[in-house]
């Protein structure tokens, strides 16, 4: 793990954000660190994927920061984004169906120079050997697991200095999320820094440093995640004992 006396990578300060008025996120503070991997935990609703679309320039907030290498990004529009070393694997994947895996690849790469794409697509291609057998084939025929895959591989596609994963194991059978949350663990060892929304918190605590829970738009609790998933309230709450 990164040492904390450094500078974040991300820093999100004071965050609120509403929708209409309803007032969705109250006020949270968060960091990630390079090298790190850091979760937001909670229930459906908690404004977890809130947090991370406001991150990302997608929505809007109302009062606070959001900064990037100590530089503020909060009124950078989400098409620009990518150009800033953020990217985004949404929820629910949303690759692009009609196009091929190879093709959808390449979409994630549009802000990159032409000549840097294919070298990209092989280390894609290493990385996620079973996209490699299934490159012209169409990606909405895929299965889950491999919709996921390919959704995680075109994020990376942009070489972001953040990734930031929506519920990547939503939907997906127990043997599937295993081996998303190896691959999760495999870009963490490789020196990927990522912010991680999840609803699985057994899971998310295993492979990541750090923790944040969500209820209701307000952080209630942060820190290691070894010591938070040992806290009783938490196991209570999020790990079913």
């Amino acid at each position: 793990m990164t040492d904390s006396a450094q500078a974040p990578l991300l820093s999100v300060a004071d965050l609120h954000v509403y929708y209409g008025a309803i007032h969705a996120i109250k006020g949270i503070s968060l960091e990630v660190h390079e090298g790190e991997i850091v979760t937001l935990i909670g229930a459906n609703g908690a404004g977890k994927s809130t947090t991370l679309n406001t991150i990302v320039g997608l929505l809007k907030p109302r009062q606070g920061t959001v900064a990037l290498h100590g530089v503020p990004i909060h009124g950078v529009s989400a098409s620009r984004m990518v150009s800033k070393g953020l990217a985004l694997c949404p929820e629910g994947r949303r690759i692009f169906h009609q196009m091929t895996v190879k093709e959808n690849l390449e979409m994630g790469a549009y802000s990159r120079p032409k000549g840097e794409i294919q070298a990209s697509l092989d280390e894609m291609f290493q990385r996620f050997p079973r996209l490699k057998e299934r490159e012209k084939q169409i990606a909405g025929t895929l299965s889950g697991g491999e919709q996921q895959m390919l959704a995680m591989a075109r994020a990376l596609m942009s070489r972001p200095t953040l990734l930031m994963l929506d519920e990547p194991s939503m939907g997906l059978a127990p043997i599937l999320v295993e081996q998303i949350f190896g691959i999760i663990s495999e870009l963490h060892a490789s020196g990927v820094t990522v912010l991680l929304v999840e609803q699985n918190a057994h899971m998310a605590l295993q492979v990541a440093d750090r923790a944040y829970v969500m209820e209701t738009g307000l952080i209630t609790a942060q820190g290691e995640a070894s010591v938070l998933m040992h806290d009783d309230a938490i196991q209570k709450a999020y790990l079913g004992s």
